[in-house]
């Protein structure tokens, strides 16, 4: 928010006599004319005595007129006059240089070289020519020329005032130019120090330092200042809520208030719209609650600020419905339109958008462009291509807002050839493209990985005097990074961090890339670090991400939560959990999107422990899960069967309401079910879903499969070839995999034809594998190697691992040859839920604080098994997995704790990461009986029910 005004700018008056009055005795016609009267002050003796200041002005003015030859109309342009002045000679005096500037001022579409020539033809420059020029410059919003225009004005050695500094300090502002910005404080110190300590200027100050970024600087504009006023609170409150920084900002408004000054419907707009934008809904409708205690009703554009901040951050239910309480209390105008127009698009609500049309038609409203464009952009997202195309059709006069509405609408889609036919329509219609036109198509080609289309584009805006912005680049290294063109993406972060000069020459160039039209003022903002960091994780380049965490530190971009959260989800992708943790509890804001990527890191660490950990802190600090945070911790249940923990996580959904994804959360609750070993109930979640999609028929498949009750599976199947329902690839991949389990080598083949032949999908390796494996697991081993050989694909790892489950030799032979060529096979892990606690067991390890008496309980299983016939037939391990206790196989260790922990006959439920080993495999069948007790373990392939000796897998794994 710019603190300071603009002075105002006052026009003639136009006096309008009554006609019926007489015309004066004695004159001619033409000398009949009527002229108000005015008080004529004398001049100064000398000094065009005799004239009054008007009288001269008219005579000055006659004299532009005849060094025209001709009269100047009385709608003259100011480039009219300025043509007579000069040709008349006039134009060295002051007063008439100043009063062509003021024409200037009054006529904003006026060239900016008309204007700057101005100020090379007079002689003398004033403050007022400046005043003019610099105030007509900001009313058309060509802020480079502002500055243009202050720079000659130092070069005059004259001061702009108090009421001119806020007007450049806005261009530095809206030009994000941080240098400048800078330089014209240091210049205003040396000048005149005292000027900061006004509260105009210091609110200009503040405002343009928090725009650039540099938040620091505006706090100590703000801590030097004597007087503040409301406006001074507010422009750097609002600095914190534009980058989320919350607390910051709710401190700033309770120091405000305690220090005497009362928040203004600006302030508490700008708290609340704050919270809005980043989605903390709750805290967002309570401060619209405190604000009307405090004496102040909600205007059109408190309302307008919390539907906008809903939408933008995707709340599209909160924003309908605070949308309709507004409603109720204020007639929303065509900013209240043009923002919850996206709602409808984001819900698909064609209805309703229909009648928002109708009442823009009604108001008015349908001819503002911002309001068109939602419109257009509605009926795109609603499928109403038609609609959309004709509403934009039918609109009188296109502005390059609304055709950037269309062809962002089509390159959304995916439709870039309609995006670019608009793009040449746009031309053909005699509309200059601007710059978001361009970065619009320029995020459509990266985004697709075309990457010489982009470059090629990127060039050609100079065909149409465009200078590529921050906008530009980071729609190139966004899309880049997308596209998986992510080394691509990091060239270009570091192009714009170096000097033209250097990176042509160097490693960093880009062939095709123009980097000579960079401007050198582009600086990185925290979309180009999101995008940079998101492009390390994709390619686990930890060294590089962490060159940009340095950048981050140095550039005080830590505080952005977008780019913390970009700086845990990198550390978490490259395996480096401590620097993530690092990060994560150095950040002072932490939305749900942070919880949700470190417990999700921990999860694909293989440390799903510290993710069900983190959930009951999560609540603590106050975030609402989201739909996602239930599929991470579910998952987490999964790998740690954790059922009760699962359950209680499934009565949590039950109370709560998950509209968006609440299909998913259903999927994820029937894997945790059925991973913890509890088929039953993954069955009984199945049936009380109440919207049965193809992916909750999968999954229950999966899981029947997993358990090896291929029957129920094919029965499932059959039931999905009754409905209207298409089984996908996926279908498939879990049908072939029960099949497998039983060896059903008949069934197989009928459904591995009927793919392509019934139902046109084309298999994939992953089908052919599962077709290997059927024929492997019932001794068709020549004909499996025939298969092999004929099919269309490179056989990988899995293959010969399907057709050959049991060759444990095999498989300690490969992990040897796996650590000769430095490779780190995955440490095998396995986890058991007991009171409340997860526990772990990592292979080898020795940290487990009831060691002592797990040894003692296996020595004691070891012994009693031997009774039975037991043999340890340890071949999987490698001499450097290999320790002097053979039971430092991780789920023997949980067994033998399981049955120390556990009542009697309880039965053991255990998680583990890899395959299980035919040791343990064996054991768990002598303990089982032994113990009588039941034994559940899902390894990384099966799940096995140990009973009575006995495994469900039929010892087929």
């Amino acid at each position: 928010m710019s603190a300071c005004s603009s002075p105002a700018t006052h026009g003639g008056c136009k006096l309008t006599l009554d006609p019926s009055l007489p015309p004066c005795p004695g004159k001619s016609r033409k000398a009949r004319t009527h002229r108000p009267r005015r008080r004529c002050w004398p001049l100064a003796a000398g000094v065009g005595a005799g004239l009054g200041v008007h009288t001269q002005e008219r005579q000055q003015q006659q004299l532009v007129e005849r060094g025209r030859g001709r009269k100047v109309p009385a709608g003259a342009s100011a480039e009219q006059v300025h043509v007579g002045a000069v040709q008349s000679g006039l134009l060295s005096q002051t007063t008439v240089g100043s009063r062509v500037a003021a024409l200037y001022q009054q006529s904003p579409g006026t060239s900016a070289g008309s204007a700057h020539r101005l100020l090379g033809e007079m002689q003398k420059r004033t403050v007022t020519l400046y005043a003019s020029l610099i105030g007509s410059f900001a009313r058309s919003r060509r802020w480079g020329d502002v500055l243009v225009a202050f720079a000659s004005m130092v070069k005059d050695d004259i001061k702009p005032d108090k009421f001119l500094l806020p007007k450049i300090l806005k261009a530095c502002s809206e030009l994000e130019d941080l240098n400048t910005g800078s330089v014209l404080h240091g210049y205003m110190l040396k000048q005149w120090q005292q000027l900061q300590l006004d509260a105009f200027v210091g609110n200009s100050l503040i405002d343009m330092y928090a725009k650039c970024g540099d938040l620091n600087s505006s706090r100590a504009v703000f801590d030097t200042m004597t007087e503040r006023d409301v406006v001074s609170w507010t422009a750097l409150l609002m600095a914190y809520t534009e980058v989320g920084l919350m607390d910051d900002a709710v401190d700033m408004f309770n120091a405000m208030r305690s220090k005497g000054v009362k928040p203004d419907l600006i302030s508490w707009n700008a708290l609340i719209s704050g919270f809005a934008r980043k989605g903390e809904t709750a805290a967002a409708l309570d401060l619209l609650e405190d604000m009307k205690e405090d004496g102040l009703n909600p205007g059109v554009n408190t309302w307008n600020g919390v539907v906008s901040g809903f939408v933008q951050n995707g709340c599209f239910e909160d924003a309908l419905d605070v949308f309709f309480e507004m409603c109720s209390h204020d007639n929303p105008n065509a900013v209240t339109v043009a923002s919850i127009l996206p709602a409808c698009s984001g819900l698909e609500l064609l209805r309703l958008g229909e009648g928002l049309h109708a009442y823009a038609i009604k108001h008015g409203f349908v001819k503002n462009v911002f309001v068109g464009g939602s419109l257009i952009d509605m009926y795109m997202k609603c499928d109403k291509r038609d609609h959309a195309e004709k509403l934009f059709s039918g609109m009188e006069s296109k502005t390059a807002t609304v055709w950037n509405e269309i062809i962002s609408a089509y390159a959304s889609d995916g439709n870039l050839h309609k995006a670019l036919e608009f793009l040449q329509l746009m031309l053909e219609d005699g509309l200059k493209p601007d710059i978001i036109t361009y970065n619009t198509v320029l995020s459509a080609y990266a985004r697709s990985g075309q990457k010489n289309k982009a470059f090629k584009l990127f060039s050609e805006m100079n065909q149409f005097y465009l200078k590529p912005n921050l906008v530009s680049l980071n729609a190139l290294i966004a899309g880049f990074q997308q596209s998986g063109l992510c080394r691509e993406a990091l060239h270009l972060l570091r192009i714009m961090q170096c000097p033209k000069e250097i990176c042509t020459k160097s490693s960093y160039s880009i062939e095709d890339f123009p980097a000579a039209m960079l401007d050198a003022s582009i600086q990185l903002n925290a979309v180009t670090i999101t995008s940079a960091l998101s492009a390390c994780s994709d390619l686990k380049t930890q060294h590089e991400g962490m060159q940009i965490h340095g950048y981050v530190l140095r550039n005080s971009f830590e505080s952005n939560i977008f780019v913390s959260t970009a700086l845990i989800d990198m550390y978490t992708k490259c395996e480096n959990m401590d620097y993530a943790v690092r990060v994560f509890y150095g950040s002072k804001e932490k939305n749900t999107v942070t919880w949700n990527t470190l417990m999700a890191g921990y999860n694909s660490n293989m440390e799903p422990e510290k993710a069900l950990k983190l959930f009951p802190e999560m609540l603590h600090e106050g975030h609402i899960p989201s739909s996602i945070t239930i599929l991470i911790l579910l998952l987490a249940c999964s790998s740690t069967s954790a059922l009760s923990v699962g359950k209680e996580l499934h009565s949590y959904v039950l109370k709560s309401i998950y509209d968006d994804h609440s299909h998913i959360v259903e999927n994820a609750l029937i894997d945790m079910y059925a991973k913890c070993g509890s088929i039953q109930e993954a069955r009984l979640a199945f049936d009380c879903s109440f919207r049965k999609d193809l992916a909750l028929w999968n999954t229950m498949i999966s899981a029947y499969s997993l358990h090896g009750m291929t029957k129920d599976a094919i029965s499932m199947f059959h039931q999905i070839e009754q409905s209207d329902i298409k089984p996908d690839h996926i279908t498939f991949t879990s049908i072939l995999s029960a099949c497998r389990r039983e060896g059903f080598i008949e069934e197989g083949w009928k459904y591995f034809n009927s793919m392509e032949d019934v139902y046109g999908i084309k298999p994939t390796l992953e089908h052919y594998t599962c077709m290997v494996g059927i024929m492997g697991c019932v001794g068709l081993l020549n004909e499996a190697l025939d298969f092999i050989k004929m099919m269309p694909f490179e056989p990988d790892a899995c293959v010969w691992a399907a057709l050959l489950p049991g060759m444990w030799d095999a498989a300690m032979d490969v992990r040897i040859s796996m650590r000769a060529r430095g490779m780190k096979p995955v440490t095998a892990r396995s986890w058991m839920y007991i009171c409340n606690k997860i526990h772990t067991f990592r292979a080898g390890g020795s940290s487990h604080h009831e060691l002592d008496k797990i040894l003692e309980e296996w020595d004691r299983l070891a012994t009693e098994m031997g009774k039975y016939g037991y043999v340890p037939q340890d071949v999987f391990l490698d001499e450097e997995d290999a320790d002097t206790f053979s039971c430092f196989h991780t789920e023997k260790l949980a067994i033998c704790f399981g049955i120390i922990s556990l009542p009697v006959h309880s039965p053991i439920r255990i998680s583990k990461n890899v395959r299980m080993c035919i040791d343990c495999h064996t054991s768990a069948k002598f303990i089982s009986l032994i113990e009588g007790r039941e034994v559940f373990v899902r390894d990384g392939c099966f799940y096995h029910h140990f009973k009575d000796g006995i495994c469900s897998c039929g010892d087929k794994w």
